[in-house]
């Protein structure tokens, strides 16, 4: 099927006073409807309040880990993506070297750069626009704004749920700094485990598929298996190989599969 190509000024306010029909976005399933503006808005800022008040556990789990509460906003300013963000705090507040951490959260936020290829087809952006866009595609972002039909509403969405998350995000993360600092130790009151706590309610609701939920069992499995014999912060990057071994026996037990049926 050939893609929807959606002409300047569609969506726009009609002589009526009505609002004039958008065709649906590239990519949007079929038989898809538009959804009034205030309800995007809604859906998004309900994503962002929720996701972004959980940067308060990172602020507490990162001044933990030994990071100044400077040092601490500066990562959340600049990174912004948690689940880097907390693999990297995690890995230095276990003794892992600075540089295998920072490894593990490089290739936690390379599937950013994937989304941004999808994005950038959806949202068609103005390229002077896009750099400044490609601070927030995240995790959130990108669900918020696919699920939308059309161009505007994808792009209301995406702009409402940055917007939001990035704000409270990085507000939380100083509260959260702060607070720890104001605590002092940390571990006495049990918030080091705030972080993972945050990272896997985040990550649980994503495990929708058998095959995602056998790598996420598997990548368990390797990064606490080895835990105790490899330097902190290795087991992480060891356990992003659960993918491609679940892909690839998935692809095994699909290719026999085949095989009996043409017998």
């Amino acid at each position: 099927m050939a893609e929807q190509t959606i002409p300047p000024g569609a969506g726009d306010h009609d002589r009526g006073g009505g609002r004039g029909v958008e065709p649906a976005r590239p990519g949007a399933g079929p038989g898809a409807e538009p959804k009034p503006d205030a309800a995007v808005v809604r859906d998004a800022l309900g994503v962002g309040v929720a996701v972004g008040l959980s940067g308060f556990a990172f602020g507490v789990t990162s001044a933990g880990s030994g990071l100044t509460a400077l040092q601490t906003c500066v990562l959340s300013l600049l990174v912004f993506t948690g689940a880097s963000q907390f693999a990297l705090v995690g890995a230095l507040a276990g003794g892992g070297n600075p540089f295998t951490a920072a490894a593990g959260a490089f290739f936690l936020g390379v599937r950013n750069a994937f989304y941004g290829l999808r994005l950038s087809q959806v949202l068609a952006l103005p390229r002077a626009v896009r750099p400044f866009a490609a601070h927030w595609v995240i995790d959130e972002t990108t669900a918020v704004t696919l699920a939308q039909p059309t161009r505007r509403g994808a792009r209301i969405g995406f702009t409402v749920t940055g917007v939001s998350l990035y704000v409270l995000w990085n507000l939380t993360t100083l509260l959260g700094a702060l607070g720890a600092e104001a605590i002092g130790d940390t571990d006495a009151w049990g918030l080091d485990a705030a972080g993972p706590a945050v990272f896997l309610a985040l990550l649980a609701p994503m495990l929708r598929t058998t095959r995602e939920r056998a790598a996420a069992a598997l990548a368990v499995v390797l990064g606490l298996g080895l835990l105790p014999v490899l330097p902190g912060g290795v087991p992480v990057l060891v356990a992003a190989l659960a993918a491609p071994m679940v892909l690839y026996v998935e692809g095994r037990v699909a290719d026999r599969t085949l095989r009996r049926e043409a017998r």
